[in-house]
């Protein structure tokens, strides 16, 4: 597996996590905290929708590491020898194996 391909997989992975997190969250103060009921248990309401705050943004800043040092291991952009670009060099003519044309005589004005 080549380094893109790894962090291919993680940053999917960092996604789906990503995903999950949200969608239990509900941003009229409902979703996973209101089912958990009251207070009254050990961590409370509040300590989940801190804790939820927290790996969302936790997985969101992953997520856009995982982004750019990915972009670094992109096959092709390190200048390999493959680059599609072409050089100033290669676009001139090439003229080691031309034979050089003779030189024609001086001519002389005529009186």
């Amino acid at each position: 597996m080549t380094n893109f391909t790894i962090f291919l997989v993680l940053i999917t992975i960092v996604c789906f996590l990503l995903i999950i997190v949200i969608m239990v969250q509900n941003p009229k103060g409902g979703g996973l905290s209101s089912s958990l009921g009251g207070s009254t248990q050990m961590g409370g309401v509040q300590k989940t929708t801190d804790f939820l705050d927290k790996s969302t943004w936790t997985l969101a800043t992953i997520l856009i590491i995982l982004i750019l040092l990915s972009s670094l291991s992109f096959p092709g952009m390190m200048g390999g020898s493959d680059s599609k670009l072409i050089n100033e060099k290669d676009m001139a003519p090439k003229t080691e194996n031309a034979v050089p044309a003779p030189a024609k005589p001086a001519e002389t004005p005529k009186k």
